[in-house]
Parts: structure tokens; C-alpha cells; sequence
């Protein structure tokens, strides 16, 4: 009797042990799971394009050189309606803003590649664009139009046949020449930046510069090198909306910037750095 008993003690002491073992061995690897969980989730978000752009402290802004978005003023310091935009933004982000001066044809490369965290520049908004990159909410309304020589205007308002037409290359400017039957028996050359298209111009190397209208605003003025030029404000073409592009599949960036653009339009800041570029009555925050 007693060997029974001491067989049956013998025999439960081995199942609970191997039921403990198992038991903690799960403990072990629940506890291995969360971890790698939480190291994953980890890695994740710092693999993510806020999390890159938090981790360096700065984001890095696409940008070409034209007036009022982003220029030089005469201390040769970068300024402009973008310029300020950006900073206000950044700063609520928590970010640095770093601008880099960027070819616009080769934008979108620059952006896949890093070089820049995004193009906020004056950027239109179109379906091919928003397919490619993440585009922020529109912030501003522009067209494009036509600039010639103050003496040229009707001349060019009737028909651009035989004249010389300029815009930049990869712009929306480029497009409205391309693609609309009023400039079909023009003779297009492509430049590689706005600025320099007004410069033909006001040169007379071209006839015609196809420019963002909001550029036209901060460039053409009496006080201006541009005062010989005009625009002709019968003729305007591609009705469009300023947008910030970002990396494909950023949602976390789009909406931290989203947010910090309705912020600064809600208190007021967006609407100050508009007025002192004449551009208010452009805004389209909403």
C-alpha cells in the first residue's frame, strides 16, 4: 500500500513540474513577445517620415527663388510669404526649418531620395501630384498668367503667333503652353526658374513669361526692376491651389503640418505674414 501511495506522489510531483515548467516557459515567451512587440512599434515609428524628420531635429524645405514666396532681400538674407510660412509652422512643430534651393524639374527626386523632407514652394495642386506624393490641405488660390512689356500688351492679348514664350521647366506655367490652343503657334523655350523667365522678358530675349499670378503681385510694381512689364490681366489660364508636398505615405507628417496650418490661420499668424506680401486676399485656409 505504501508503494502504491508513494508511486501516485512520485507521479503527480512529475506532472506538476513539467505543468510548471510549461507554464513558465509561456510566461517567457508572452514576455518575449511584448517585448519584441514594443521594439517593433518602436522601430516603426522611428522608421516612419515624422519620426526621421523629429530625430534630426529639422525638416529640410525644397524651395527655387522667386518672389513674394522665397527670395533675397538686400542683406542677401532668405525672406518671402513661403519663408515666414514655414518658420511659424515649424515652430509648432517643433522643428527647425531648413530651406535648400532645389532645380524644380528633378522636385520629386530630391524628395524620394531625402535630400528634402518637402517641396512648399509655391506648388500646384493636380490629381498626378497627389497620386505620386501626400499633399497638405491648400492654403492659397493663384492662376497663371501672361507678363510682356508694357508696350506689348494688346499686341499679345489678341495672339502669341510666331511670338517667343518662356516658362519654367516642369512648372504649371509649362503645362498651360504646352497643353492650351493659344500658344500652339508659339515658340516655346523652357527656363529653370520663374525669376529667369521674367529676365527674358524684361531683356527682350522673349516675348511672353508664363508665371504664377501670385509671383506677378510681389514682382511688378513701380518700385520693382520689373516696372517696364505687365501683365495681361484679360488672359489668364489654369485656375489652381497652392499645396505642400510631402513623401507618398506620410500620414503622420501630413497631419501634424494639416493641424499646424489651421492653427496659425485660426490665431491670426497667417493672415499677418500674408499682408506684408499683398497676398490676404488669396488665402484659402479653411
Amino acid at each position: 500500500m505504501k508503494k502504491i501511495i508513494a508511486l501516485l506522489l512520485a507521479v503527480f510531483m512529475t506532472v506538476a513540474v513539467f505543468a510548471g515548467c510549461g507554464g513558465n516557459g509561456n510566461a517567457s515567451s508572452n514576455s518575449s513577445s511584448k517585448a519584441d512587440s514594443s521594439s517593433s512599434e518602436q522601430k516603426a515609428d522611428a522608421d516612419s517620415d515624422w519620426g526621421y524628420i523629429q530625430n534630426k531635429g529639422k525638416m529640410t524645405i525644397g524651395i527655387t527663388l522667386f518672389e513674394p514666396m522665397n527670395y533675397k532681400d538686400d542683406k542677401g538674407e532668405l525672406t518671402g510669404f513661403e519663408t515666414e510660412f514655414t518658420k511659424a509652422v515649424c515652430e509648432e512643430l517643433g522643428v527647425e526649418a531648413e530651406f535648400q534651393e532645389i532645380q524644380w524639374e528633378t522636385k520629386e527626386i530630391e524628395l524620394k531620395s531625402k535630400k528634402i523632407d518637402c517641396i512648399w514652394n509655391g506648388l500646384t495642386i493636380t490629381d498626378e501630384r497627389k497620386a505620386a506624393m501626400d499633399i497638405s490641405i491648400p492654403y492659397m488660390e493663384n492662376k497663371q498668367v501672361m507678363v510682356v512689356k508694357k508696350e506689348n500688351v494688346e499686341k499679345f492679348t489678341q495672339s502669341v503667333k510666331d511670338a517667343k514664350v518662356v516658362a519654367e521647366k516642369g512648372s504649371a506655367g509649362e503645362e498651360v503652353v504646352q497643353g492650351d490652343e493659344f500658344f500652339k503657334e508659339a515658340k516655346y523655350t523652357a527656363a529653370d526658374a520663374q525669376a529667369k523667365a521674367l529676365m527674358e522678358v524684361k531683356s527682350g530675349t522673349s516675348d511672353v513669361a508664363i508665371i504664377d499670378y501670385v509671383m506677378s503681385k510681389g514682382t511688378i510694381r513701380e518700385d520693382s526692376d520689373y516696372k517696364d512689364l505687365a501683365v495681361i490681366e484679360a488672359k489668364t489660364f489654369a485656375p489652381e491651389q497652392y499645396g505642400i508636398a510631402f513623401r507618398k505615405d506620410s500620414p503622420e507628417t501630413l497631419k501634424k503640418v494639416n493641424d499646424a496650418i489651421k492653427k496659425i490661420n485660426d490665431n491670426g499668424k497667417l493672415t499677418e505674414i500674408a499682408k506684408k506680401y499683398n497676398l490676404v486676399d488669396l488665402l484659402i485656409v479653411k
